[in-house]
């Protein structure tokens, strides 16, 4: 009979267990299971002592045996449109949950999808196959069909954004309305008086708060609305080309506010092809995850929206809706973060 094996130590080959770790520690099978699920009556040394262990094994639990067990699939699906990644943005959200997430029972599964194709697709999916036990989805329309749609099911989920509907839902979002307003009086602060702004689709429901936001400051500092017929998900050499033909007309602004900062990097080519520059013949304002922007074009007057604290604020509201807390106790809204001075 193989020693190693009768001695109850596991092949140093074989995917690691709870029994390996039991091997290791000296502990029970039982009370490793528990330290690793943070059971009150296990002492903070062993349940630290674990997972030491645990994290040097590289040992994962078998999710299908934690499914049979528990019901649950111990996975947070991330639904996110693949031309978000731009400057960015899914690996910064993506860093923001896996920081909450490290140290739980949970992972993170990305589902892609394309703004070509129909999102309640992919959420779908994650409904009709029981395959998460919590999602995160984005680009929130007003009154938005995922939305509806998981709320029905009675599956966790948070959301980037907010609907305008009757359904109370787990949320975190930046103030568009606000960095619109914010972003008008910079440019007349600069002496700027014709304003274009690159809006989100109308669709969203950010859309709406950046309008309010912008005709409020329009207004407020008597300045005018130089129309753009390009938004932020044109694609990006249909906004180089608008940008362009506009600093070549006769109703030519003096400013321009961006909604995204992959849309600046395409506002600021065109103004370069119309033989202009940023910061003398006109200023532009645009909000960005990362300092891309001023590396491209230093006279960019920049606003950071923080993703990654957005992808944590999510991660927490997922769990504690997985958790039963009240949907309403899990609503965030973060500010824009101008640079000082």
């Amino acid at each position: 009979m193989d020693q190693k094996k009768n001695s109850g130590q596991p092949a140093g080959t074989e995917r690691p267990t709870l029994k390996t770790i039991a091997f290791m520690t000296g502990l029970g099978i039982t009370t490793v299971s528990r330290a690793l699920k943070d059971a009150p009556d296990i002492g903070a040394e062993t349940k630290e002592r674990v997972r030491m262990v645990a994290r040097q094994l590289g040992y994962q639990p078998n999710r299908a045996g934690v499914r049979l067990r528990t019901g649950k699939t111990n996975v947070i699906a991330l639904v996110l449109s693949v031309d978000e990644e731009i400057m960015g943005f899914t690996s910064q959200m993506v860093f923001g949950i896996s920081d909450v997430l490290t140290g739980t029972p949970y992972h993170l599964v990305v589902t892609p999808y394309s703004l070509s194709r129909d999102p309640l697709v992919p959420v779908r999916y994650v409904v009709d196959t029981a395959s998460a036990d919590g999602i995160i989805i984005s680009r929130i329309e007003p009154d938005d069909a995922r939305v509806r749609l998981l709320t029905e099911h009675n599956l966790p989920f948070a959301t980037h954004g907010r609907t305008e509907n009757d359904l109370v839902h787990p949320y975190h979002d930046f103030d568009s309305e606000a960095y619109a307003r914010e972003a008008v009086k910079a440019l007349v602060d600069k002496g700027r008086r014709r304003i274009a702004l690159l809006r989100p689709p109308s669709r969203l429901t950010y859309h709406g708060h950046t309008q309010i936001g912008f005709q409020t400051a329009l207004h407020k500092y008597g300045a005018e609305e130089v129309p753009l017929r390009v938004n932020i998900d044109s694609p990006l050499p249909d906004i180089r080309d608008a940008i362009e033909a506009l600093m070549r007309s006769s109703h030519a602004p003096d400013g321009i506010v961006s909604s995204s900062a992959s849309g600046a990097i395409a506002v600021n080519a065109g103004i370069e092809a119309a033989g202009l520059s940023v910061g003398r013949d006109v200023d532009v304002v645009s909000k960005q995850s990362t300092e891309i922007l001023n590396w491209i074009s230093p006279r960019m007057i920049t606003c950071f929206e923080d993703v990654r604290h957005a992808g944590r604020e999510l991660a927490k509201a997922v769990i504690g809706r997985i958790e039963g807390v009240d949907p309403a106790q899990l609503q965030s809204i973060s500010s824009p973060e101008w640079p000082a001075g």
